[in-house]
């Protein structure tokens, strides 16, 4: 028999087929200023996109029968109704994105699987690529317009490789079990010697426990973050996952410096020598998130507890029956002090799903007009965002942006390559993605037009001050009514994901335009610390009157400043 439910969706899910397709006729139509090949391609897209419409209800990582469909089901309905709002207006926005940040796809030799899950930019120019099936290869040539790629088989048989350092003459690499590292001894570009570092977590046989990394800080350490299994532990409970460790490269030694871990895809050393990660929605995450990892943090998640009073643990001990499922994650320091704040929330369908692997832009300028800040990908909506940070009261801080949609495949990886083009690994396996493809390898290269954008978002006592790229249209910025600003933050619970809570429009009281038309400030009232303050800017324009490339910005305020 038919669940009713089940056939009520697969209605729904024709009805948006019907339409996402006319849409997709249109754009074929349209004189888009691509080749046919790229028309197809953006199609294909929207036609990927369709399928999510009859997804099931786990609607990101996890399977469905941790989805309590009862209880969520409404909230599902509107993130659903957000998504295929946000695929309508895709194809629009990869045209005009288009413009200033060119897509280039590398091509890859028949039959094969580029399942991306390490990127490294090596010393002597080349790109160095591993991949979830346990490759890595050095590629030659990847750098031209089009790329002429040269793939050489630098070692195989590894155990789902999730990251690339070159360190000392060594390629460092986390797979399942260990941190290890390789090298070629005889120039022949293959590498004949394989150590292992350290093996000292533990897999219960669950699928999902994945190692992260590493990244060396300054220090010389390496860090690793550890994935938490979901579901079925067929050999038992391991200890460690969930945690970030900190290995000594020379001696093994490892330290467990960090729990509270869910989905840690993405680990990164920001230029001032901090570690950052991403983390996905889930239990006891109810949105994705940007953190920042010190030593002794506990970021929310219960799963990796046990290990807190294991010899090698930096954390200290949390008392019985906390976390609580539903505390304000703003409010959880006071029962638990070690717990972190994240950086950024990253509000579920409105800026990805899955975010995974970033970089900071150290071109100097060659990459746009972004220096300094992160580049950070997502998964699921195979898209790659920019993130602004800044440090209040000792806490980092800052604002998300969309940067650049239409891309393969699901975004794991991003390296700088030398030629200063963002190189990008992609890959669907194991989770959603709207890309049209399985996986891919493409790099963005900046065309060297500015876009219209807010550059930074930086906090003040009683509002936010934007920086632009390029002049602000005074008449428009300095009127309030050409914003619009709402707040809203997160429980953390153990059901998977959760709501914007506590959701409240705020009042733009006043917008003061800078004499040189490239900032504006805006008071506003409330401000809310431990809030996101998500701002839209459908009225500013810039001097040639036209709007913003991409007109939202998402401030997650944990401290609000003094001035």
């Amino acid at each position: 028999m038919v669940n009713p439910v089940t056939k009520t969706n697969c209605r729904i899910a024709a009805l948006r087929i019907a339409a996402l397709r006319i849409t997709a006729c249109r754009i074929t139509a349209c004189r888009i200023t691509a080749s046919r090949t790229a028309a197809f391609r953006i199609t294909a897209f929207i036609a990927g996109l369709a399928i999510l419409a009859i997804a099931s209800p786990a609607f990101a990582q996890d399977p469905p029968d941790r989805f309590d469909q009862d209880s969520e089901r409404q909230r599902e309905n509107r993130e659903r109704a957000l998504l295929e709002e946000m695929v309508l207006s895709l194809p629009a926005l990869i045209e005009a994105e288009s413009r200033y940040y060119k897509l280039l796809t590398i091509p890859l030799l028949d039959g094969m699987v580029m399942e991306v899950s390490g990127l490294a930019q090596l010393s002597d120019g080349r790109m160095m690529v591993a991949t979830r099936r346990g490759e890595v290869f050095i590629v030659e040539n990847a750098n031209g317009d089009p790329p002429e790629p040269v793939f050489k088989r630098y070692a195989f048989g590894l155990a789902q490789p999730l990251g690339l350092l070159e360190l000392d003459g060594w390629i460092y690499f986390a797979q399942r079990g260990e941190l290890s590292r390789m090298r070629d001894t005889d120039g022949d570009d293959r590498a004949d010697v394989f150590e292992t570092v350290t093996d000292a977590w533990e897999l219960s046989g669950n699928y999902h426990e994945y190692a992260f990394g590493p990244r060396q800080t300054p220090d010389g350490k390496l860090w690793v973050s550890l994935n938490i299994p979901f579901d079925q532990e067929p050999y038992g409970a391991a200890d460690w996952r969930g945690w970030a460790a900190r290995v000594d490269p020379a001696t093994g030694e490892t330290e467990f410096v960090a729990a509270g871990l869910r989905s840690p895809s993405g680990i990164e050393v920001s230029p001032w020598g901090d570690v950052f990660y991403t983390d996905n929605q889930g239990e006891w995450n109810n949105a994705s998130k940007l953190s920042h990892i010190e030593v002794g943090d506990f970021h929310g998640h219960p799963h990796g507890m046990p290990s807190i009073d294991l010899p090698g643990s930096l954390v200290d001990s949390i008392p019985d029956g906390l976390p609580r499922s539903g505390t304000w994650m703003k409010d959880l320091h006071e029962e638990i002090p070690s717990y972190k704040m994240p950086s950024v929330w990253f509000p579920y369908v409105k800026m990805g799903q899955a975010p995974s692997g970033l970089k900071w832009d150290t071109t100097g300028g060659a990459f746009g007009p972004f220096e300094g800040q992160l580049f950070i990908g997502d998964q699921h909506h195979a898209m790659v965002m920019r993130v602004f940070l800044e440090e209040i009261d000792g806490h980092w801080q800052g604002a998300v942006f969309n940067f650049r949609r239409g891309l393969q495949s699901g975004v794991i990886r991003l390296a700088f390559g030398a030629d200063d083009s963002l190189f990008i690994g992609m890959s669907a396996r194991g989770w959603g993605s709207i890309g049209p493809d399985p996986f891919g390898f493409q790099r963005l290269v900046w065309t060297g037009e500015t876009p219209f954008e807010i550059h930074e978002m930086h906090a003040r006592s009683d509002g936010f001050e934007l920086t632009f790229t390029q002049p602000v249209d005074r008449a428009s910025a300095a009127d309030p009514a050409s914003y619009r600003m709402e707040s809203y933050t997160y429980r953390l619970s153990r059901s998977y994901g959760g709501p914007e809570d506590d959701k409240l429009e705020l009042d733009i009281t006043s917008a003061e335009v800078a004499a040189d038309g490239m900032s504006v400030r805006l008071t506003i009232d409330p401000i809310r610390a431990g809030y996101v303050h998500e701002l839209h800017l459908p009225g500013v324009r810039n001097a040639a009157g036209e709007g913003l490339l991409h007109p939202a910005a998402y401030y997650t305020l944990v401290n609000i400043p003094q001035r």
